[in-house]
């Protein structure tokens, strides 16, 4: 790869107002539905493609004021680079000779090549006027949409060595078969051989035909009486089966792909899945943009084709994904994937990923930062994409520390909401501890503008950890008036129900799942018996300097015994207890849940 399109900029198309895309060799574009993923694959291909003919009133952007901009921008920057995708100064000389006076240079006397589609209606002839420029400077992008065109500068040919294969979300090799303007039908139209070849093989299609027949008795005998064609001929008619395509020519007629995992098993692309069919149907498209790569490289000709898949994943199981998407990157050129695949999101680049938004300003487009350190970027894979890759798609993020939160919070939720939480796009997630434990998802949240929500426990050191992690990602907050975030008061979620007056629907919950006996038991078999040793509050030993810990004695009989036996058992078998306390809450109006989830709700409801 020599060139990258390293940028795009498309104003008053469909959803799209007015972005700015800064785009890698692969890009892989993720969001919710209608965010305008296909918006970006489109806008490309009527940049550099044939979408121009399939032009209608409804790809121009809708004003404030309820009526369609008049005009669509599209432009594109192609920048040299070395085999490493990282930028140079000069294009190589098959460049230089495409672009011609088409190459500008920047300040810093670094080359590139920038061109311009704008489309409008045509209020005469009816339908829109399509056309491309080369633009004298690449300005920045708050002053992109003022530079004016120099009509001298119009682009009257295609640019036939930066083509753009589109694959549709809706795809199917089977009916591609048939279809002489699909990929496979091009290939296919494409298949020549020489006079020798073409004269040595039709001998033995005619050979195969003459065998096929003289050993059928069916065939014969339709053969005996199709002959009698000449009584109406004087004789002189002649009547032939082929039940082979007798012409090189004819071949594609009856082509056919078949596929199985051995020769026993092989089938006709018609009785495949639709996994299949749209897998084989993407790797045709991928063969035809290889087979015109080395065309234009017998010529010594400039080439760089783009590819963009919408939704390559479809009707795949995971590791079927994983292994298309591997192949996809692998092409020349670049390549743009759009995809709602935690899977394949997992294997991309974090540099890859492009995540967009529809809001009330149109789409949004939005990337993950650089400025974050190797390890950071390691948790962040490691802890989010790799293993959460469905967080990306989420509306919005609710981050507590622990099991309970995490298995008790989306119950409630969905009886304070009357909706399941993944039917609104919110994602509950348990950190699995405190402090740096957050920043990944708070990274995320930050980079790709999701809306995030924080459940803490109120005990000072966790709060202190909490600030400081929050702190260096977002910048300073007061956590205890922050709107989106909810600290309880001194105590882990378990102490604080009972300290809000939840004790009896606890006890009611432990005794329904493990009997009537499981709180009189535990107080009896560990009454006096040691906790597990911690600090005793005193310095260090000063000959070994080690913690001097001490492990204090279960004393239930004292006026807060009960309480502390009930937080034992909680603490045991925290996520099923966490789930049948959560359920009994759910019996109670919502007026009577927990004040601190009253209110942490009422704050998702007031940004989500």
């Amino acid at each position: 790869m020599t060139i990258l399109i390293d940028k795009i900029r498309i104003s008053g198309f469909r959803g799209i107002k007015n972005i700015e895309l800064d785009l890698p060799r692969v890009a892989v574009l993720i969001g919710l539905n209608n965010a305008g993923k296909t918006s970006v694959v489109k806008a490309f291909q009527l940049a550099l493609g044939d979408y121009s003919r399939h032009l209608t009133e409804e790809d121009f952007f809708i004003g404030e004021d309820d009526n369609p901009i008049d005009e669509i921008l599209i432009d594109i920057r192609v920048v040299p680079v070395d085999d490493d995708g990282k930028k140079t100064s000069f294009f190589e000389e098959e460049w230089i000779d495409f672009f011609g006076e088409k190459v500008q240079a920047d300040a810093l006397e670094n080359q590139f090549s920038a061109i311009r589609t704008i489309c409008t209606p045509d209020a005469i002839k009816g339908g829109f006027n399509v056309s491309r420029y080369s633009l004298e400077s690449w300005p920045d992008f708050t002053d992109w949409r003022g530079v004016r065109v120099n009509q001298k500068k119009r682009i009257r040919s295609a640019l036939q060595s930066l083509p753009y294969f589109s694959i549709d979300a809706q795809r199917d090799l089977h009916s591609e078969l048939r279809e002489k303007n699909s990929f496979v039908g091009k290939i296919l139209s494409n298949i020549k051989y020489n006079e020798t070849d073409k004269e040595a093989l039709e001998g033995i299609i005619s050979d195969l035909n003459d065998e096929a027949v003289s050993k059928s008795e069916p065939l014969l005998k339709l053969k005996e009486h199709l002959e009698q064609l000449n009584q109406s001929f004087s004789n002189s008619g002649k009547a032939e089966i082929t039940p082979f395509p007798k012409k090189i020519r004819d071949l594609s007629k009856q082509f056919t792909v078949h596929f199985g995992e051995n020769d026993s098993s092989l089938f006709s692309m018609e009785y495949h899945g639709m996994g299949t069919r749209s897998w084989a149907s993407m790797l045709t498209v991928k063969a035809f943009t290889e087979l015109a790569s080395e065309k234009y490289d017998e010529e010594s000709e400039a080439y760089h084709p783009i590819l963009a898949a919408e939704e390559p994943e479809a009707h795949l199981h995971p590791n079927a994904q994983r292994t298309l998407y591997k192949q996809l990157v692998e092409s020349k050129g670049q390549v743009i994937i759009t995809t709602h695949s935690p899977y394949v999101v997992a294997l991309a680049e974090q540099s890859n990923l492009r995540s967009l938004s529809n809001g009330a300003s149109g789409v949004c487009v939005r990337q993950l930062s650089n400025d974050i350190s190797l390890e950071d970027k390691r948790k962040l894979q490691r802890e989010v994409i790799h293993s959460r890759g469905e967080l990306l798609f989420s509306r919005a993020l609710i981050l507590s520390e622990g099991e309970t939160e995490e298995q008790a919070l989306p119950i409630l939720f969905q009886k304070y909401f009357n909706s399941e939480p993944f039917s609104l796009g919110i994602n509950f997630i348990g950190v699995g501890g405190s402090g740096a434990k957050y920043k990944p998802f708070l990274r995320l949240a930050r980079d790709f503008d999701i809306p995030v929500f924080i459940f803490s426990d109120g005990e000072a050191p966790i709060i202190a950890k909490l600030k400081s992690a929050y702190e260096e990602i977002f910048g300073e907050v007061d956590l205890t008036n922050s709107p989106n975030i909810t600290i309880l008061n001194g105590t882990d979620f378990e102490g604080y129900l009972l300290a809000s007056g939840y004790e009896e629907l606890i006890k009611k919950s432990i005794t329904e799942l493990e009997g009537a006996a499981k709180i009189t038991t535990w107080i009896r078999k560990r009454q006096g018996t040691a906790l597990k040793p911690v600090r005793a509050g005193v310095p260090d030993c000063e000959a070994c300097k080690q913690p001097i810990l001490e492990a204090p004695i279960r004393d239930y009989l004292s006026a807060d015994g009960m309480q502390k036996a009930i937080l034992e058992i909680l603490d045991s078998k925290k996520p099923m207890y966490a789930q049948a306390v959560a359920q009994a809450l759910c019996e109670l109006p919502n007026e009577n849940l927990p004040p601190k989830i009253i209110e942490f709700f009422e704050k998702i409801k007031a940004r989500v």
